[in-house]
């Protein structure tokens, strides 16, 4: 099966639990890896015969600035979600990656994995 990573895709998003992380939107920042089928597209060159990385991103980045969850596992199950509407998608992987969450490292990352249902 083929791939395609969206990756290092910076959103603002109201995102934590603590009352100071709901005053503002903070960075995090997304990676996203779909299992698709990309061979007509590679025989093609058509923008029809793939996924629209575009389109996912600008949605990405639209549902990140009109949320406020408080947990960096409930955005990335909202991505995943997101992503498995493109009937394209088989499978997907979701990395949010977090700075400052932790008081003693970079940063926190989760990474969800999503599959079609059959």
């Amino acid at each position: 099966m083929d791939r395609i990573f969206i990756s290092g895709l910076r959103v603002n998003a109201i995102i934590g639990c603590y009352p100071a992380e709901r005053e503002r939107r903070q960075g995090v920042t997304i990676d996203v890896e779909l299992e698709t089928d990309l061979a007509e597209a590679a025989r093609s060159d058509e923008l029809a015969d793939t996924v629209n990385y575009a389109e996912i991103e600008e949605r990405i980045q639209a549902l990140a600035a009109g949320s406020s969850f408080k947990l960096i596992e409930a955005l990335a199950g909202a991505v995943g979600r997101l992503v498995l509407e493109y009937d394209a998608v088989r499978r997907a992987k979701v990395r949010i990656d977090k700075p400052g969450a932790a008081q003693h490292a970079r940063s926190v990352a989760v990474e969800l994995e999503f599959q079609r249902e059959k």
